[in-house]
């Protein structure tokens, strides 16, 4: 999937980001994803859709605001095609990385003083490679993941998991 960052914090988020961040990681997946159910509809078949999201999406991350506004978007979207497309042979997903070390990510964490604390958080020790976000598509959208349908699946070296001793 496509999307931006801007990685603002809450007060420096404008408008103009804002719309852009709208367009990018939330208005494009529904559009998207509105073709790609019409045409399963019409040929009858069903299938798999999978959205890509972020584990900002339901951990607030400091200068993420609009960023993970947008992606917990992508988490509802997903929740709301699963609930009114599953009567119809179609799963919907999403998966749910942490910071990617695709070649922007690993532009974008390169410093130490920005990478170690977000490495600190991560109990699985690393960031997530392409192929850990592949992987778990894959699985999404394989057959034997048949009765999973609605379900933002971290892909983040447990994250999420050890955020919940924070006050």
């Amino acid at each position: 999937g496509a999307g931006v960052g801007g990685m603002k914090g809450f007060l420096d988020v404008d408008v103009a980001l804002f719309d852009h961040l709208v367009s990018v990681n939330c208005r494009a997946p529904l559009q998207i994803s509105q073709i790609v159910a019409r045409g399963m509809m019409e040929r009858g078949t069903g299938g798999a859709v999978v959205h890509v999201s972020s584990q900002s999406s339901t951990q607030a991350i400091r200068d993420r605001c609009a960023y993970s506004l947008t992606k917990a978007g992508i988490d509802y979207l997903t929740k709301s095609m699963a609930l009114e497309l599953g009567h119809r042979g179609i799963r919907t997903n999403c998966v749910n990385p942490t910071v990617v070390l695709t070649e922007l990510g690993r532009d974008a964490w390169k410093d130490p003083a920005k990478a170690g604390p977000m490495l600190a958080s991560i109990p699985a020790g690393r960031f997530a490679e392409p192929e850990d976000v592949a992987d778990a598509v894959l699985y999404l959208l394989s057959d034997r993941a048949a009765m999973v349908n609605g379900l933002c699946m971290p892909v983040d070296g447990g994250f999420l998991a050890s955020r919940a001793h924070l006050p």
